[in-house]
């Protein structure tokens, strides 16, 4: 099989998005995620809508060994893995240093920065043993700025957006293309899992001016992994229209 994407957090938001996006330009998509009836669901959805192949991973890419598992045991006709697109992330609470939850900080590094670690470095043995390859990692505009009681989440953007430019330079022996998405606010669950489960909160993060959908950010993604193979988009920033950078959205 040619043209097979690898997403990680496909069940929701942007992974999900990019899952219909990638599969309605005849991608056969491997999709992961930590809830399995999700997935099946959603590959059963994707099967049925746009006549491609679709497999399925369920792991926790904050647990190394099961992330390690699944990639390894992709049969052989799914080994051809030609796109990653290191989806998974989150943001959890959004309290002052002194008073944010440690439990929170800690599951912000193990998904936002060792998952993509170690996701990362499961699929390149594909790339490398074929000499080709694009991976495109999920950052954010906080992955440039520093905002009021983001700490750590920021932190963990600022590792995404480094790990990029490390991966950029060190993989271009392999042919390796390596691009980073820093989306700005783009209305998803990401507000309601941030604000755990607060949703008046998590609503009026949007209101007031159009944020970015997540079919946007899809979209972006997809324009990346479509250019001729000498072309390469190192890093972009989107932002919806009425956001100015990571600290400024005007609200009518």
């Amino acid at each position: 099989m040619e043209n097979i994407v690898l997403i990680t957090g496909a069940t929701s938001g942007i992974g999900e998005a990019c899952a219909h996006a990638f599969a309605a330009k005849g991608w056969h998509v491997i999709i992961t995620g930590r809830r399995q009836y999700l997935l099946t669901q959603l590959q059963q959805l994707l099967i049925a809508k746009y006549n491609i192949l679709c497999h399925v991973l369920c792991f926790d890419v904050q647990h190394k060994d099961a992330v390690f598992e699944g990639i390894t045991s992709l049969p052989v006709e799914w080994q051809n893995v030609t796109l990653l697109i290191n989806n998974a992330g989150l943001a959890l609470g959004r309290d002052s240093f002194d008073t944010a939850t440690l439990n929170d900080w800690e599951t912000m590094i193990d998904t936002n920065v060792k998952g993509l670690l170690y996701v990362s470095r499961a699929v390149l043995p594909l790339f490398t043993s074929k000499n080709r390859g694009h991976i495109i990692n999920i950052g954010s505009v906080a992955g440039k700025e520093v905002y009021d009681k983001g700490n750590v989440y920021c932190a963990t953007k600022h590792a995404v957006d480094a790990i990029s430019k490390a991966q950029r330079i060190e993989l271009l022996p392999y042919n390796i293309k390596v691009t980073c998405v820093h989306p700005g606010a783009v209305q998803t669950q990401f507000s309601n899992v941030r604000f755990k489960g607060d949703n008046i909160v998590a609503d009026s993060v949007y209101q007031g001016y159009t944020p970015l959908q997540a079919i946007d950010i899809a979209s972006v993604i997809l324009y990346a992994a479509s250019l001729p193979p000498h072309v390469c988009i190192n890093d972009m920033v989107v932002t919806c229209t009425a956001q100015g950078n990571a600290t400024t959205i005007y609200k009518s």
